[in-house]
Order: C-alpha cells, then structure tokens, then sequence
C-alpha cells in the first residue's frame, strides 16, 4: 500500500511510536519558530532547561505581533528577544521585517522538513511542502534543546482538487468553503493532506493561505506536495538549492477523502463571529462597511497585495470606508514598490501600516461601534478586534477591495475583468531586518539583557495526590484562548510577566475569576473549570495555561478539547479531563466543590477513568486517556520541572 506525503516525511522523521492513528509518536524537529506574543516565555523556559546552544538545524525568533511600543515594555521584550536569539544561535527577525509566516515560506521554509512553531497558524509552511505544526513556547523550548515533538499520530485525510478557480474566486475561498464543511473542529486529529490535478493551479503563497486557514479547522496541519510551483517559488526566493520533489505514491492509502472542484467555488465569507459561519458573499451583498483590512499571516503576499493595487488603478476607495494594507514582509513591501503596486495603492486611496500582524491580534485597527468590518484575516472571534460587540467578517483579498470600492459588502464579480497579476521570476531580496545567528565563540560572550517587565518563571508544585477545590468557572462549546487569555494593546505587553499577565484571565467573560481562584490557592484549594466542546481553540498561546495554573487552575473539565491547548495544560500540570457522559456537564455548575481521591495515585496506575465527588450531587466519572509521558508530566507539575531534572 501507497503513503501519502504525510506519512513520507514522518518516517523519515520518526523517534519513537507508530505512525497509527491515534498512538503517540515523537519527531524529529527541524526547525522552530517564536513569535514575540509567545516568544519571551519560550526563551525564558529554554534558558531554565539550561542547553548551551540551540540543536536544531534552524530556529528563528520573530517580532511581529506586537510592534507598536507604546512604551518600555515592548522595547525591553524585543531587546531580551534580540540579545537571547545572539546568545544561543538563532535567527531574530526585526520589528517591521514581516509576519513570522510569511517570511518563513520566503526565506526558510524547506519541502519535507519537519517544523514547530509557537503560533498556531505554523502550518502555513505546509504550501512549501513541510511537516509544519503549531505548539505551546514549552514545546518549541523542548525541540530547541534537541528534544522530540510528541503528538498523537493523526489521521490523513486526502483533499483532492480538481479544477481550476475561475476569476475572482481565491485560495481564501478553497479554505472557507471547506470550512462550512468541517467546522472549526472537524479537523481535529487530521492533516489534511492535497492531492490532485488542481494543486498545479496554485501558488505556493495560495498554497499557504490554505494551510494557514486549515488551522480554523481545528486540523493538526496542512501539507501541499512539492513540486515544479514549488521549485518556481524557491528560485524566486535565491533558495533553488532548497528544493526536493516531494508527493504521496500513486496508491496512497487515505484514511479519508474529500474532493473540491475548484471551478465550482464561488467568492465566500465568514460571518461574524466564527471563522466556519461561512456564507456566499451575495447572501451578505449590500450591507455598509466602514473598514476593510487586507493583511495577516493568511492574506498579505505579494500576490495579494498586487491584486488590490491592479484594481485600484481603475477605482478609488469609497469616502466612507478606512481601506487598509498591513505588508506581510518587508519583501512584501519592497517588491510591491518595485512593481508600482505601491503607487496605485496610495492614490487609490489606501490607509498603509507597516508589516505585521497588527489588528489580527487585537493590536490597533479596531473599528467603530456598530460597524461592519470586512478583514482578510484569520479569525473573527467575539471581542478580537478590540470593540466589542463587533462585527468582523473574514473574506478574501478581491472580496475586501471590491467591497471597499463600493461601500458595501459586494461580490467582486461585479468589478467586471479579471486584472491580470504577473509575479516576477526572481524577488528583490533584502533581509537587512533578518540577523543570522552569531559564531558559537562569539556567542557565548553576549550579556541577555532583561527589562524589568520580565519576570522569572516560577516553581510549580508536583500534583497532590487528592485534588478538593472548587469549579469557579462554567463556559460553552468553542471557548477560545482569546476567551481565556486575552491579547490586545493593553495586555500583550505583559507576555513576559506572569504575575501581572495572570490578572487577565478570562477578563471579558468572568472578571471576578483572578481574585477568586488566588483565594482559593491561598487556602489550599484547587480551582476548576467547566468547558463544553473544543475546548481551548485558537491560537496556541501557552498563556492560556500558563496564567491560570499560576492563579491555581488544576483541573478543567470538558466535553472536548483543542489540541494545542490540551497539550499546554499538561506541560503545566492542569489536568484536563473528558465527560464519560456528556450529560454530566448539565448536572455541574459555577461554585460546586469537588475532590477527586486517588489522582496521582490513579496516574502513576495508569488508570483512564476517574470520580470526582461533588458536594450535594453525588459522582461525577470521567476519562483521562494519556500517555506515560503526559501521566508523568502531570504528576511532576509541568514539563518544566521534568526538564530540570
């Protein structure tokens, strides 16, 4: 029987396990990427563990996220993040050089290499054809040290494309379509892996929008093979030597498959206020719009950008609509003004920021009360923004400048000829912003220098051996990590400090939940929280772990799980347990005090199934199926302390 490309680049890759679903496996890691939401921590954790230098083949710290420095905070951080990446050979990627995915795909990203990155949107890579995943900070400090990647094996799921898009219709559409079809978790524990005779159709930055957007999904990754687009791409970017022919055999065996005529796809949208309320763009024509925002990880390519410019050499941006431009890169930027992209851009009427993630992560361009907002973002998750209620709709590069031209929600079909968009055989390359990693002699003699916003991590307690506490908390299905720990102009810049970031945990939903739970920790209590179904989606923030077991989380109680979150609870010692019966979740509620007898003995035993015993309402069973590492982990109170010893 045939592999697929998924299973190819894992054997090759494969430490320990099976490539079964569902049975735990350990890869080796590449390459790794931070950002500077989930940087710091990351460095912080890596220098606990106490490596010299990193062991990967390449690591890259980037500052993209919060890049404002309205005062000392940022500055310190990117200056800790500077001189850590000299110290311990890594890459370091400036304030102002790009999107840490984007300009990964331009200058790093190699077929059949396997990578993780701090940043739940790392698969982008996969349109380049790498093994990409996102992770918690620990993780990627874990793999920086020369340590595997644990993950359970998924299943492969095969997307098979034919076709080819017709005008006006975008990879972003590829995306939300399969979106409507899968729901934010219905690629939970799946790769989806394409295949067929419309992938030569894509670019390698179309293929990476739809990798970055499987992330919505709830999906592990998202790979593309590698091919002649492929190698094209790689000689644009100088790295012609990075290529490989990658692709799964003829008869690959997939665990499932679906197929999506690209020909038949028309432009879409995600309505507010989840990537998967996925409408066609003419249900949703007429509305007013007054911002609309072409950027993100997802949608600010050179391909995206000369789109907008083109149409905007024969348009003007309506009088009432902010049209925004956030660059993905500096190469971005400079080759859109090579090209005379930026020129139309400006007297078309575009409001230009630099490169960055900006208002994806609630960093500036939040829009005005009551106000549509159309953005070629990832996600639009109640409050993210920064204006709440908002309205945010997620939409394509063609459907946003189309839209910003009329003053309305509009399919951009009605613009009328497809504006013809030529990428140039060789970028101008200028990675003046990029900093190689020092010579190892050299290195060690660098001084890390620290802001007073930086905090050290601290000690966490191995796990009682019966929890009693209380749940101070009950939340719904598709409670995101935005939810849990907020990100934004106001507490971004705490993301090195502990003590202070921990105080905004679950702010916008339950602002009492800080001073309650250190009350309880201060008793001897353990705190708990009630969640529905996906449990922790979204970005893979370690925060959203990290500030509550501080604040004395032990236990959350789900109907299921995101992924990256799972695995960031057990990394810090919260445990996170599943329903038996689903049914139970309606019987607990906010306030109701547990014990749980046994817990750590009942870990080391291996046991899968547990009681909790709850005041006034009798047993409550649940399951926690982990593995003898995870088990361990838990027990010890994180990874962290498992790694120092």
């Amino acid at each position: 029987m045939g592999k697929t490309l998924t299973h190819i680049i894992l054997e090759s890759h494969l430490v320990s396990g099976k490539l079964i679903a569902g049975e735990e496996i350990a890869i080796k890691i590449d390459q790794t990427l931070t950002q500077d939401a989930t940087g710091t921590m990351a460095y912080l954790e890596f220098e606990a563990i106490g490596i010299p230098r990193v062991k990967t083949e390449l690591s890259v710290s980037y500052v993209d996220h919060n890049i404002l420095q309205t005062d000392f905070k940022n500055a310190d951080d990117h200056l800790f993040l500077q001189t850590v990446a000299m110290r311990y050979g890594i890459w370091f990627s400036k304030p102002g050089n790009g999107i840490c995915h984007q300009v990964h795909l331009e200058r790093f990203a190699k077929p059949g290499k396997t990578l993780i990155g701090s940043d739940s949107h790392t698969p982008t890579a996969g349109g380049c054809g790498m093994f990409a995943v996102g992770a918690g900070g620990l993780d990627v400090a874990m793999a920086m040290a020369g340590k595997p990647f644990y993950l359970r094996m998924p299943k492969v799921v095969g997307v098979y494309l034919r076709g080819r898009l017709r005008p006006w219709v975008s990879a972003r559409d590829v995306a939300l379509y399969l979106l409507s079809k899968l729901t934010v978790k219905g690629g939970l524990g799946k790769v989806l892996e394409y295949f067929g005779e419309g992938v030569k159709t894509l670019s390698v930055p179309e293929r990476a929008t739809i990798c970055n957007l499987g992330t919505e999904m709830g999906a592990t990754t998202s790979i593309f093979p590698s091919d002649e687009v492929t190698r094209a791409w790689l000689y644009a970017q100088g790295r012609e030597e990075d290529y490989v022919e990658l692709k799964a055999d003829d008869d690959a065996k997939y665990d499932e498959i679906i197929e999506v005529d690209l020909s038949r796809l028309e432009p879409l949208c995600a309505c507010p206020s989840s990537p998967d309320n996925v409408k066609r763009v003419v249900e949703e024509a007429g509305k007013p719009v007054y911002q609309v925002i072409v950027g993100s990880c997802a949608n600010s390519s050179l391909k995206d950008l000369l789109l907008v410019a083109k149409v905007l050499e024969k348009h003007k941006v309506h009088p009432m609509v902010s049209f925004e431009v956030n660059p993905g890169s500096l190469q971005v930027l400079e080759n859109l003004t090579v090209l005379s992209g930026m020129k139309s851009l400006i007297e078309g009427g575009t409001r230009l920021h630099q490169a960055g993630c900006l208002g994806c992560i609630g960093m500036g361009q939040a829009p005005p009360t009551n106000a549509i907002s159309l953005r070629t973002f990832t996600r639009n998750f109640p409050g993210r923004s920064g204006t709440n209620p908002d309205f945010v709709y997620l939409v394509s590069p063609e459907t946003a400048v189309a839209s910003a031209i009329k003053g309305v929600i509009t399919d951009p079909r009605e613009l009328g000829e497809y504006p013809e968009v030529t990428l140039p055989e060789r970028f101008v390359i200028n990675d003046s912003l990029l900093i190689p990693p020092l010579p190892e002699e050299e290195a060690k003699r660098i001084e890390i220098i620290r802001g007073p916003n930086i905090a050290p991590l601290p000690q966490f307690d191995e796990l009682p051996e019966d929890l009693e506490g209380v749940f101070i908390l009950k939340v719904g299905d598709n409670i995101t990590t935005d939810h849990i720990m907020p990100a934004g102009a106001q507490i971004l810049p705490l993301r090195s400090n502990l003590p202070a970031i921990s105080q905004y945990v679950y702010r916008n939903v339950y602002a009492e939940f800080p001073k309650v739970a250190l009350t309880l920790k201060e008793k001897g209590l353990s705190v708990g929280v009630i969640g529905g179904e996906n449990y922790g989606q979204g970005s893979s923030r370690e925060h959203a772990a990290l500030a509550p077991r501080y604040l004395g989380v032990r236990i959350k109680l789900a109907k299921s799980f995101a992924r990256i979150h799972r695995s960031n609870l057990i990394n810090f010692g919260i445990v996170p347990l599943v329903f038996e019966n689903s049914k139970d979740y309606d019987l607990l509620e906010k306030d109701d005090k547990f014990v749980i007898r046994g817990l750590r003995e009942g870990l080391l035993r291996g046991e899968k199934r547990f009681k909790i015993e709850v005041e006034g309402k009798g047993e409550v069973w649940v399951l926690g199926e982990f593995t003898e590492r995870e088990r361990v982990c838990l027990i010890k109170g994180s990874l962290l302390n498992l790694a120092r010893e």
